[in-house]
């Protein structure tokens, strides 16, 4: 393959990585695999095997190639990042009662809830034996520290999504928990384990941060303006969902009372009507929050491509500020 004929950088970045990435995915196939518990490796395959950009196993390897690092502790890092992503998601569609992922029925449908719930258990203790095998206290602190502001992010998600005292700052903390976690994690464990001073770890840490805010702002407000057959979702599940996401929360924050009573109404109670759904839309237009949940999102990209500038000026570090352009690309 060519790669000044692929155009998105995800797949620019995945063919530069492709050896290491082929060692992080033979890793994942070995350790995902169980001797007594054959239903392991049904689920994780299923899963791990529906394809996916594989982004955050890939933010590891650039950010420690961005460094020239020598060794292979880079690949088991990847792994583990993969791990801890696909453990939250076989969690997440059990909290959700999800029946589909990546247009494939989801495993808690196809087996069921326990499965799921335990085989996610499973990747983690798996994840740890990785993180463990590298030798470094700082690694494991960090993605420890992830797994558990993951986990947080969910709960906090789980209280506040109804509730319709849910301000920015609270939505903030839920997509710090449930995606920017991750991606900062990623990044700064391959800036550590490369070897990396702290402002160059810190860069890295704020640019997985910025990238993960602006990759899930840009998420929920394609739910209310994407193309369904781009996005794989209806436009308006997550109002008939009953999620308070940013554009929503930026509209109620703004509301009369009548309109507060129709959020109340549909969102708090989830008593929604035919025409509920062009109502709230008219609502978000009315007060230009759509227009306003993008420009946070082309900020936090922003502020992931200025995160880079105290990096090495290599092809990596440019290919991640394509990245950070590319994820709210969707939104022109």
């Amino acid at each position: 393959m060519n790669i000044d004929t692929i155009s998105k950088p995800h797949e620019r970045l995945a063919e530069i990585l492709d050896g290491e990435m082929d060692a992080v995915n033979q890793l994942v196939r070995t350790r995902m695999a169980s001797e007594h518990a054959p239903r392991i490796p049904e689920v994780t395959a299923h899963l791990v095997e529906a394809g996916g950009k594989r982004l955050r196993p890939m933010l590891t390897l650039a950010a420690a190639r961005m460094f020239d690092y020598p060794g292979d502790h880079h690949v088991r890092l990847a792994a583990t990042v993969e791990f801890i992503h696909t453990a939250t998601l076989l969690h997440d569609d059990v909290v959700d009662e999800s029946a589909q992922r990546r247009g494939r029925p989801t495993a808690n449908l196809l087996w069921d809830n326990k499965s799921s719930v335990l085989v996610g258990d499973y990747l983690f203790s798996r994840s740890f034996q990785l993180m463990v095998e590298t030798g470094s206290l700082r690694v494991l602190d960090i993605l420890a520290n992830a797994s558990a502001t993951i986990a947080e992010g969910e709960v906090l998600q789980m209280t506040a999504a109804t509730d319709l005292g849910t301000t920015e700052a609270i939505y903030l903390q839920v997509v710090r928990g449930k995606t920017a976690a991750l991606f900062s994690a990623a990044t700064e464990v391959g800036g550590v384990i490369a070897g990396a001073d702290e402002d160059q770890v810190k860069a890295l840490y704020e640019y997985g941060d910025a990238l993960g805010i602006a990759f899930q702002i840009a998420d929920d407000l394609l739910d209310y303006q994407g193309d369904s057959k781009a996005t794989g979702k209806n436009v308006g599940d997550d109002f008939r969902e009953r999620k308070l996401t940013l554009p929503v929360i930026k509209a109620i924050a703004q509301a009369t009372p009548e309109e507060h009573a129709f959020w109340e109404r549909t969102i708090g109670r989830g008593r929604q009507e035919d025409g509920d759904l062009d109502h709230a839309l008219s609502l978000m237009n009315k007060y230009r929050t759509l227009d306003a949940t993008r420009s946070d999102a082309f900020g936090w990209a922003t502020n992931a491509k200025t995160a880079l500038d105290a990096l090495p000026d290599n092809d990596i570090r440019s290919l991640l500020r394509d990245l950070a352009d590319y994820v709210v690309s969707r939104l022109n």
